[in-house]
């Protein structure tokens, strides 16, 4: 049986648990807990930063604390643009803290990681977007920490080529920014100053700039995309090079935010994993909690560090926080 959907294009008809309204049980989500978890949100609060974590109520906070991972937002907790799918607050920012650079390489050193996550908020209030802000904070944690990978979840910038280049130059080893929806969604699910081909533009600067660069986006399901408009937006990545792709189960954060159209079941994201690595992603990770920059450390490690240990033997093997959790490892080493 097909049905039309109120929220754009065909479907298969569900089963009630999984239509709007009726979360189902492979949606089970532990409260926050445990001594990582303390002590990385002990850690930060010391300093006055934020992690998107927190700001945008992530599902995955216990596990990701837990094993050692997190991702900082940097520029503060408020967001110039007012997205109709994200919990961040949206407003009137602060100034910059020009000392954040500094904090956040300081917090990181600590932690005894191999790998970190950097974010922000929008800042449309800044000349560059805050680009500048976010490559000086790249930086300064490669000259305390230079062992570490750094990924970068950015902004699109307002479209702005030469603050997209200040954080090229920095050269964190991934850039990821997120399409978060197919195209003909985007102007209901995100704010109007963030465009479905704007984001293309982006990926594809990052490429044409420094084509060494591993790039990522993201996609929500759930917000009554269809699948041949999931094909479609994976094959746009595809086109502009995007090497990493993650798909997750768009979640209602409160009642004042979009609805969730349909929850999309394991094995269907399973399907759609292996259609996107049929398209050429080198990895793609595809789960209802799935999220952009979940356990990002262990999928870039497990994924593509592995393909370069095979290239260069005598190179040390990098581990990841579950194995260093399993022989007794702590955030601190």
């Amino acid at each position: 049986m097909v049905k039309l959907s109120p929220y754009g294009g065909e479907k298969a008809c569900r089963s009630l648990p999984e239509r709007r309204g009726h979360k189902p049980a492979w949606l089970k989500i532990r409260p926050p807990a445990g001594a990582s978890f303390l002590q990385i949100k002990a850690a930060l609060r010391a300093q006055g930063l934020h992690t998107v974590c927190e700001e945008a109520h992530c599902p995955n906070i216990n596990e990701c604390w837990g094993g050692g991972t997190a991702t900082l937002m940097l520029m503060g907790d408020v967001c110039t643009r007012g997205c109709r799918f994200c919990n961040v607050a949206s407003g009137h920012p602060a100034p910059l803290d020009p000392l954040e650079p500094w904090k956040v390489s300081q917090v990181i050193a600590g932690w005894g990681l191999d790998y970190i996550v950097l974010t922000s908020v929008d800042r449309d209030d800044l000349p560059d977007g805050g680009a500048g802000h976010f490559a000086q904070t790249i930086q300064a944690i490669k000259q305390r920490s230079p062992q570490l990978r750094i990924e970068v979840l950015i902004p699109d910038f307002g479209g702005n080529p030469a603050a997209l280049a200040k954080i090229v130059r920095a050269k964190p080893d991934v850039i990821d920014h997120n399409i978060e929806t197919v195209e003909r969604l985007t102007p209901r699910v995100r704010d109007r100053r963030a465009g479905y081909r704007q984001s293309l533009r982006v990926l594809a600067h990052v490429k044409e700039l420094d084509p060494t660069r591993y790039t990522k986006s993201s996609i929500m399901l759930g917000l009554g995309e269809t699948e041949a408009e999931l094909r479609r937006t994976m094959s746009d990545l595809r086109s502009v090079g995007v090497d990493i792709l993650t798909l997750g189960q768009y979640l209602q954060p409160s009642k004042r935010h979009l609805d969730v159209a349909e929850y999309i079941h394991p094995d269907r994201f399973a399907k759609y994993k292996q259609i996107a690595e049929s398209l050429g992603f080198l990895y793609v990770d595809a789960g209802p909690l799935v999220r952009s920059s979940y356990r990002a450390g262990e999928f870039f490690t497990a994924g593509l560090l592995a393909r370069a240990q095979e290239q260069s033997p005598a190179a040390p093997k990098p581990t990841t926080s579950a194995e260093r959790n399993e022989r007794g490892g702590s955030l601190n080493g």
